[in-house]
Parts: C-alpha cells; structure tokens; sequence
C-alpha cells in the first residue's frame, strides 16, 4: 500500500461523524451483513475472520456481531482509523500492511470493503488476499462501479478506478479465485449519482468541499434512500442480482489444491 497516496487518513474524523445515520453506509452495511448472515452459516465453530482496510471499524462492527462463532480480526494501514475502531469493535486491530501480513494462520473469511479502489496494483493485493485465505475460504468485497461514474468524488477519495462488472469478475478469476456471486448494488441511486456528477464543473472538481457535501445529511431524503436501499440489500442478501447500481458487490472462493 501507499499511505501518500492511497488515502487521506483525515478523512477518518468526517466519516466518524456520518457513518452511523447516512444512508449509503446503512445500506452497504445491510447488505453486507445480510451476505455475511448466508456465508457463516455453514461454517464451523471458531472460524477465524480478517477484514481488511477496516478503518473506522464501521463495517467491523457488524462482521463481529454476525461471526459471534468466529474469531475476528481488523486490519489497516492507518492507525488513525483504528483509533476509531476501537471504540465499536472489541475484536484484535492490527496494523499492518496486507502485502506483509503478521499472520501465521490462514482465514476462513476475508472482507475487504470499498478498498481495493484505493490500491494502484489491485492484481498484487486480490493475490495477497488469496495467500492469506484458507482452502475453499471466501472472500467478500465491495467496490464501486462504472468508470462512467468517475468524478470530483473519487479524486478527493484517492481513487484509482472504478470498475466494470466484467473487470472485477476478470481480476478475481486472474488471480485464483472462483467467482461464486457478483452483483451490482445501489440500483436506486444511479440516476442521482449520474445526474449530479455530470453537473459538476472542472473547477469544482479541484475541491474537496463537493465530495464532502456528498456525505451530509439531509433528513427526509435520507431516511427515504435508506428505506429504499434496504429493500436492494435483502435482494443481495439473496443472492439475486441487480442490472445496474454505484456498486459491486462480489463472494469468491479459493478452491483447495488437488
């Protein structure tokens, strides 16, 4: 990773102050759980669980409570966000860098949440993953979707990409994984998206200001994108697929050696 240009590790406190009530991190927090929910079902008493780039422990929080069975880790670069984390999760935090893991087992789950985005060399940290997985592990990761998309926002976040349904199938096979589920998410959204970034000028999109007026909180438009993307995030709890959406959301599995 590269923590100069990966990501701005400020940007922790702005997110600590919205992730709990706007409505795009309720929704990817639903649906997430509600895949994590179908994923541990099956596995057995003390599994063991890492998310990777766990930042503010927004997601964590959830991996914990749905892998009560299990044994979950958290891991980031940052140790500014881990700062927050450890005021939601009581799971082990370490810092470190995924291409030099301080792990001497393996996972049996790995999440890595709206983070590959932020990584120039996605291959080289996909195969990193795959490393610390177990035999017929899975992996569950969220990316944003559709280069079509690519604005203002994704140059304040530190962005390098942001991906095509048949790219990030491509990747994930590429470097040994088996593409169980993979689906677009956010279906609601697009139009606003689309529409407001298409409105946004050059000059604005030399400022950050227009990226972090994307996470404020406006009351009854909120509360009616939440109940909305709620309803997208039991569709992808159920593995069914959505056409068109700002994310992608994908479950991989490393098949065991013969």
């Amino acid at each position: 990773m590269m923590p100069e240009t990966s990501y701005d590790p400020t940007f922790f406190a702005k997110l600590w102050q919205v992730e709990d009530q706007h409505f795009w991190f309720r929704a990817r927090n639903a649906a997430i759980r509600g895949t994590l929910q179908r994923v541990v079902s099956r596995l057995p008493k003390g599994y063991r669980v890492l998310e990777v780039g766990c930042g503010t422990g927004n997601v964590l929080r959830h991996v914990e409570q749905v892998c009560a069975q299990g044994q979950v880790v958290g891991l980031d670069l940052f140790l500014e966000g881990l700062i927050y984390a450890r005021q939601r999760v009581t799971c082990p935090l370490v810092q470190a860098d995924i291409h030099q893991p301080p792990f001497k087992t393996r996972f049996a789950l790995i999440g890595i949440f709206d983070v590959l985005e932020h990584l120039p060399d996605d291959r080289s940290v996909l195969r990193a993953l795959h490393a610390l997985l177990a035999d017929n592990g899975t992996l569950l990761i969220t990316v944003p979707a559709h280069m079509s998309l690519w604005s203002y926002f994704d140059e304040a976040s530190h962005h390098y990409r942001r991906y095509q349904r048949r790219e990030l199938h491509q990747k994930l096979t590429e470097t040994g994984f088996e593409v169980t589920f993979l689906t677009h998410y956010m279906a609601s959204i697009f139009p606003l998206v689309w529409l407001g970034r298409r409105l946004a000028t050059r000059k604005d999109a030399e400022s950050a200001a227009l990226a972090e007026n994307e996470l404020k909180i406006v009351p009854i438009l909120n509360g009616m994108l939440t109940a909305v993307l709620g309803l997208e995030a039991r569709f992808v709890a159920a593995r069914r697929r959505l056409p068109i959406g700002t994310s992608l959301l994908a479950i991989a599995t490393k098949k065991a050696a013969d």
